[in-house]
Order: structure tokens, then C-alpha cells, then sequence
């Protein structure tokens, strides 16, 4: 297994994740400012800052994509069934399912109905957006195949462009849902294009003029922990943007949590089991459920707030969802990592 780490943080990843999520709430709260510079770097509702830690999270993943493997992904086409259904055949419907017991049934007496149902169309958005940035870290750190990995995460984001909408209009009976082009268009070019495109150019000028061993163990071993780091600096916007959200609906957002959190670990096992079933090799098997279990956020904030509005209780759960997302991914790496051994390494799929 490559050791995918920083050193020192490496150990105690966990309370560093803990203390950027209180830093950056922190920052939010005393100095509102420092949010407020950063939500004006955004366009088409993707945050510049956050889309730059993303990019150099992803870069040294892409670095190691074999573009041959992107071309022979069609012939392993496990993986892709196990992507494709659970993200648009199952994780949508089980979102409603999970999100109205807990919110309608369970914490009924906390939460009124109207804004429970709220809630639920927050979740349902999430829901029905696939991962399409981060996927590529929790993938990367779960030492997938980072080439299979482009393959699942552009094949959703060609069945983002006609199924979302009828998913969430079906679901939440609303009309006139739309993807905004924009968000979609832009985060596939940050988080896909870009980084491979430089990953392919410095690839290819590099092993011209070195071997192959050289480039994996002196080159790429140049941007350990950069990943990690990025990470950690990620947390810390994120929750800087949601300080005052947070403190100001600390049980609202508990409450939405708890939903989030079990379908992202029931979609996440459903998927990492089916693939053992399977036989898909481990490399495979750990992005396509992880691209499962995270989602689009900005595609699912972007549409919440044009149906709903910012203020909206779907908006609000759409916004816990970023939050919960982080931690509970980086957990599911650990549990994927653990289990590795389990899974066949190098069988074709």
C-alpha cells in the first residue's frame, strides 16, 4: 500500500480535521469578513478558493493516470454498474426513504412538517448528485485506479444533463427543475479537465526525458501530503462560510445530519459490498462506492436555492451536507483502507 500521507499529521488526521472544523468556524464568527472576501471569489456559484485547494488535492492523482487504462475502462465495465446504479438507480430513492423517516416520523415532535418536508428536499438534491470533484481525493487516498476513477466521474456527469431533473421533479413533485449549466460546465472543467490535462502534459514531458521509476518515487513522491494539506485548508472555508449557520441552528443541523450521515454509510457499504460480491478489484471497488456516497454539493446548493430560495430549509440541508461530508468521507477511506486486503488487486473486471 503507498503511504499517502503527512508525515506527522498522518497518525492524528482525525483531530486535525476536528480542529479546522473549530478554526474555521471560529474565523467565521469573529472575523465575518474573512468569508465574505472569499464568497465574492465565486463564480457560477463554485468558490475559486475552494475549486484551487480541489485542483491541487486532485493534481497528484491525476499525475499517475495511464491514459491507456481511461481507454480500456470500457472492457472492466463492473466497476461502472456498480457507479451507475447505485448512483441513479438507488441512492436518490433511498435519500427520500432515509431523509422522510427520520425527519417526518422520528424527530417528528422537534421539527414542523412543513419544515421537515423542506428539509427532506434539501437532501433529495443531494441525493441526486453524484460527486464530481472530491471523489478524485477520496479516491487518491483510498489508492484507487485513478484513471477508472476519470471514467466513472465523467460518465455521471453525461447523466447529470438529462436525469437529475426528472429524478428531483419526481421525487419532490416540483416542476420547472433545471441544471444550471454553468455550475456543471465550470465544475467539470476545474475538476476534471484541467488537472488531467495537466497531469497528461507533465506526464508525458517528463517520462521523455526520465524513466518510469524515477517519475513514480523521486517526481511524484514530491507532492506528498498535498492532498492532506489541502484538505485540512479546505475544512477550514468551508466551515468559515457556515460559522454563523451553525451556531445559530445547532439542533436543526443535528438533526438533518443524522440522515445524511446513515445513507452516506448504507450507500457507501451497498456498493463496497456488491463490489466484493463481484470480485471487482479493490483499486475499482473503493471509488465506485465512494462516488456514491459523496455528493455534488454545489450543483445541489445552486438548484436549492433558485427552487427554494437561500433562506429555505432545503437550502439549509444542502449547506449540512458540505458540512458532514468531509469527516464522514475521510472516515469511509480509513474503513475502505482497512479492508483492502479482502478484495482481488489486479483481476480484470
Amino acid at each position: 500500500m503507498s503511504d499517502k500521507k503527512i508525515g506527522f499529521f498522518a497518525k492524528y488526521l482525525t483531530l486535525w480535521v476536528a480542529v479546522c472544523i473549530i478554526l474555521g468556524v471560529t474565523i467565521g464568527v469573529l472575523f465575518p469578513q474573512v468569508p465574505e472576501m472569499l464568497g465574492r471569489m465565486e463564480y457560477a456559484r463554485v468558490s475559486i478558493p475552494v475549486a484551487v485547494l480541489i485542483w491541487l488535492m486532485i493534481y497528484p492523482m491525476m499525475l499517475k493516470v495511464d491514459f491507456k487504462s481511461i481507454v480500456n475502462a470500457g472492457k472492466k465495465p463492473k466497476g461502472l454498474v456498480v457507479t451507475l446504479v447505485l448512483n441513479w438507480l438507488i441512492k436518490p430513492f433511498t435519500m427520500y426513504l432515509i431523509a422522510w423517516f427520520f425527519l417526518k416520523v422520528v424527530f417528528k415532535i422537534f421539527i414542523p412538517d412543513a419544515l421537515a418536508t423542506e428539509y427532506i428536499a434539501g437532501a433529495v438534491l443531494l441525493g441526486a448528485a453524484p460527486c464530481t470533484a472530491m471523489v478524485f481525493v477520496w479516491s487518491y487516498l483510498s489508492d484507487g485506479d485513478p484513471g477508472y476513477t476519470v471514467v466513472q466521474v465523467a460518465v455521471n456527469d453525461l447523466i447529470i444533463l438529462f436525469a437529475f431533473a426528472p429524478i428531483v421533479a419526481l421525487l419532490l413533485g416540483v416542476s420547472d427543475v433545471f441544471v444550471p449549466m454553468d455550475t456543471l460546465f465550470l465544475s467539470v472543467v476545474l475538476f476534471v479537465v484541467i488537472p488531467l490535462s495537466a497531469g497528461f502534459i507533465t506526464r508525458t514531458i517528463l517520462l521523455k526525458k526520465h524513466s518510469m521509476d524515477w517519475f513514480e518515487n523521486v517526481f511524484c513522491k514530491k507532492f506528498d501530503g498535498f492532498t492532506e494539506a489541502g484538505l485540512l485548508l479546505t475544512l477550514i472555508i468551508i466551515f468559515s462560510f457556515q460559522g454563523e449557520t451553525i451556531l445559530s441552528n445547532p439542533v436543526a443541523i443535528v438533526l438533518i445530519a443524522i440522515p445524511l450521515i446513515i445513507q452516506t454509510y448504507f450507500i457507501f457499504f451497498l456498493g463496497f459490498s456488491w463490489s466484493k460480491f463481484w470480485k471487482v478489484p479493490y483499486q475499482v471497488a473503493a471509488p465506485s462506492a465512494m462516488i456514491g456516497a459523496s455528493n455534488f454539493f454545489e450543483l445541489a446548493v445552486a438548484v436549492s436555492i433558485s427552487l427554494f430560495g437561500l433562506s429555505s430549509g432545503a437550502t439549509l440541508a444542502t449547506v449540512v451536507g458540505v458540512l458532514v461530508e468531509v469527516p464522514v468521507m475521510l472516515h469511509l477511506v480509513k474503513i475502505a483502507n482497512s479492508m483492502r486486503n479482502r478484495f482481488p488487486q489486479a483481476e480484470e473486471t
